[in-house]
This record gives C-alpha cells, structure tokens and sequence, in this order.
C-alpha cells in the first residue's frame, strides 16, 4: 500500500490590502472597548458605529464583510448616495445607518430614507420635520412596514461662555441641558420617531470625562421620565475610553479604523 500525499486545503483567497488594512484597525479598536469595558467594571460593551465620512462605498462593503453592523454619517449630500449604493450591493442583509451630524430640517426627508436612528436631534423643529418625513413615507409607501426612526438627543455639554470656547472649530450643535426634557417630550409625542436617549460631542479644550460625566447624569434624570431612553452616544477615536468609563452605550469612531480622511481606497 502506496502512502496517499498530502493535499493541503485550497487557501482561501488573499484579501485586497484595503481589506486587510481595515481588518486590522477594526480589531484594535474592538480590543480597546473590551479592555475599557473591563477596566470600567462592566460586562456589557457598547456598541460600535464606524463613521465612515470622506471614505467610499467600497470601504463601507469592506466593513460589512467584516462584520460592522452599524455605520455613521454627518453629511446628508454624502450619506444618501452611499447608503444606495450598499443598498444595492447588500439589500437588507447591509448595516444599519446612523446619522450623527448636525441636521437641516429640509434634508429629513431625505434620510429617513436611510437612516435608522438619528443621534443629533436639537431643536423642536427638527423633531417635527423627522415625524412628518416618516409619517409621509409610510403614507406613501403603505405596503413597506417603515418602523419607528430611533432619536437621541444632542446635547451641548460644553458649559463654557461663548467667548470662552476655541475658535475655528466651527458649532457643534446641541440643545441646552434645560431643553432636553422639553424635546425628549415632543420626540414621544411624535408619530414615527422613538426616543433612544442622549448624545453628545466632547468639546475641545475641556476634560472628556467631565463632559461625558454631565451627559450621564442627564441621562439619569431622562430615565425617570422615560425609562426605555438609556441610549448614551458619546466618544470618538480620541477620547473611547473616557466615554466608556462614563457609562457610554454607542461609541463612534471613525479615523482609527478608516485612518485620515480622504485617504481610503476606493
């Protein structure tokens, strides 16, 4: 009896050095949040939204393959081409998209077409324009079961005098803490729109635990109101951990897993 060589499996094929790159950043960030969750004393990790601004549709497929569930955006112009065309390439097996930028009332119309939660609500208006998008839509489009858009809060957490703030780093956005209650109200009382909770931006030149500290303690008020609204959306790539420590249930993080913007590969 002749030995039968060995015949090693058929390797899989090398993935595209894009890919790979992003694979690699990808898991370095999921290892920080499970080393920040662990030194914070929680079992519970957040959850990751990639914000994939500046990079391409390409990349947002890459990261589908990679297992990202959820994807951010802060520019409509940007957001409703890419969401298309991923759309298309996936259909409904593609991530979920979150909008977190600052939002014109005239552009609601256009991303409840896509988006499934947006973080940045701030102003009674823009309340109001989410709601009557959705509830057109539904209108619209009766055969398609259009669930309730989730909405959080943005916060402005930056208790500073205007003077007093940087220059040059252009609004971040946000309502006033004494207008949270007020607009978390109008969001439950809106058709089509569900209250998730709070966000915030940490502003520059002050200590993030600090900021993401008052966004917690917010959070805790809001809950006693509307217990289902813990959602706390705060931290970015620079200040991940501090958002964790404060109570953080969303994380969006964007440069260190697409790198600089503008420099992915398509």
């Amino acid at each position: 009896m002749t030995d039968t060589p060995h015949t090693s499996p058929a390797s899989a094929p090398a993935e595209d050095p894009r890919t790979a790159e992003l694979r690699e950043r990808l898991e370095g960030v999921r290892r920080r949040i499970r080393e920040a969750t662990a030194a914070a004393g929680r079992t519970d990790e957040p959850e990751l939204v990639v914000v994939t601004k500046t990079h391409p549709a390409e990349d947002v497929l890459r990261l589908a393959g990679l297992g990202v569930a959820d994807v951010g955006e802060n520019r409509d112009q940007e957001a409703r081409p890419k969401a298309a065309a991923v759309a298309e390439a996936l259909g409904a097996s593609g991530p979920r998209w979150h909008f977190v930028g600052q939002l014109q009332t005239n552009k609601a119309k256009h991303v409840v077409r896509y988006a499934a939660a947006v973080h940045s609500v701030d102003r009674a208006e823009l309340v109001d324009a989410l709601s009557r998008a959705v509830t057109v839509r539904r209108e619209r489009t009766p055969e398609t079961a259009l669930p309730d858009l989730d909405c959080l809060v943005q916060v402005d957490v930056d208790d500073r005098p205007d003077e007093l703030r940087p220059e040059g780093i252009g609004p971040r956005g946000g309502a006033a803490p004494t207008d949270v209650e007020t607009l978390a109200d109008r969001i439950v009382q809106a058709p089509g729109l569900r209250l998730r909770g709070l966000m915030c931006v940490a502003p520059r030149g002050v200590d993030p635990e600090q900021a993401f500290g008052r966004l917690a303690e917010l959070s805790a008020r809001l809950r006693r109101a509307h217990p289902g609204a813990g959602a706390l959306s705060m931290g970015m790539s620079a200040d991940l951990e501090a958002a964790v420590r404060a109570g953080a249930t969303h994380v969006r993080i964007g440069s260190d897993i697409l790198g600089a913007r503008g420099a992915a590969v398509g």
